[in-house]
């Protein structure tokens, strides 16, 4: 009798698994759970698998990891699904962008299974559902930008399709972790314009750049001579008023010294024997002043008694006694005599 149950348990056991449908897991996995378990009545599941258990044909329970007993013949596992996060390569495919450019675009598409339940009896063929909404949903993306926007919107592309596979899935018991674009192939024309639009732009900006340098070149310039014009102006002010300042002070220690020599002259002729003196000094000042005249100048006006030195002598003093007695309160200045174009003149100094 046991040896009967045993024979028939086999033949139920050969007859599940030809029937039971392939897996929907990745090629790694496919390759070390090409078969389902078989009931040897005490199971050990792995981690982070999930084995579905009918019972005569009807849902039973989920195994969860660890031991787990069943019963011969009435038990079957119908499923054994991974609850680990599962990568899933979307193919290639062809999607037209907004501004009708066809784009040939591939990705990779991360996903896990949150209800082993839901996994089994919500959808026939998972990898198969999910792979063809993963291309729907970026077919309809892409329609909704442009591509210039398709380059720099890639990561909020990515985040609306993984929104909308969401959305869709949550009957599968799936969830859409991320959805990441790997290739985008652009037509050949298209992307020789792409080339020459960029040769463009930075050449354009090459050019503004330039400019610009060209434009705070010229401001500098123009700063660098305002401010030379300035600090000349300025110079050449300090310097008219130091020259102003230095002309005054030398003017007025002239004067002082004109003055002081004026008092000292008028203290001498107050002296004993200063008439003498100052007939000594016109006498000598006028013999001087006549053998200057022909180095000067090429024209010579004399007096009509010039070889007469004592009579020159005798008629200054007469004009110097003459102002003396005038003044007889205030000393009498020094005659000078002084040579002013060609001619001899007697000037009597202001008292």
């Amino acid at each position: 009798m046991l040896r009967t149950l045993c024979r028939t348990g086999g033949a139920l056991l050969q007859q599940t698994q030809r029937a039971a449908p392939r897996l929907w897991a990745t090629p790694a996995q496919q390759r070390w759970a090409s078969s389902l378990p078989m009931n040897t009545v005490v199971l050990f599941v792995p981690q982070q698998e999930a084995w579905v258990v009918e019972r005569m044909g009807r849902f039973h329970r989920i195994l969860e990891p660890g031991l787990n007993f069943l019963i011969p013949l009435l038990d079957r596992i119908r499923y054994v699904q991974s609850l680990k996060e599962i990568v899933i390569d979307v193919p290639e495919q062809s999607a037209v962008s907004l501004d009708n450019v066809t784009l040939q675009i591939d990705g990779v598409l991360y996903l896990r299974i949150l209800d082993p339940f839901k996994a089994s009896y919500g959808v026939e063929d998972p990898e198969y559902a999910v792979t063809q909404l993963a291309q729907t949903t970026m077919r309809s993306e892409l329609g909704k930008l442009t591509l210039d926007k398709v380059f720099r919107e890639r990561e909020s592309l990515n985040s609306n399709i993984v929104h909308s596979i969401n959305q869709a899935s949550d009957d599968w018991g799936i969830r859409c972790l991320r959805y990441e674009i790997k290739d985008i192939h652009v037509p050949p024309r298209v992307k020789e314009s792409m080339q020459m639009q960029v040769e463009a732009e930075r050449k354009k900006r090459a050019t503004v750049l330039e400019s610009e340098g060209t434009r705070e070149a010229a401001i500098n310039v123009a700063e660098g001579r305002k401010q030379a014009q300035i600090l000349a102006s300025e110079a050449q002010k300090a310097e008219q008023i130091n020259r102003a300042s230095g002309e005054a002070q030398a003017i007025m220690a002239k004067a002082e010294a004109k003055s002081k020599a004026i008092h000292l002259l008028s203290d001498a002729l107050a002296e004993q024997n200063g008439n003498a003196a100052a007939s000594l000094s016109v006498a000598e000042q006028y013999v001087s002043a006549f053998s200057n005249l022909a180095k000067e100048s090429n024209t010579i006006l004399l007096p009509s008694n010039s070889g007469d030195v004592t009579g020159m002598v005798t008629q200054a003093m007469t004009i110097y006694s003459s102002l003396a007695k005038a003044t007889p309160h205030k000393p009498a200045a020094a005659v000078v005599v002084e040579e002013k174009n060609g001619e001899e003149e007697f000037n009597q100094p202001s008292q």
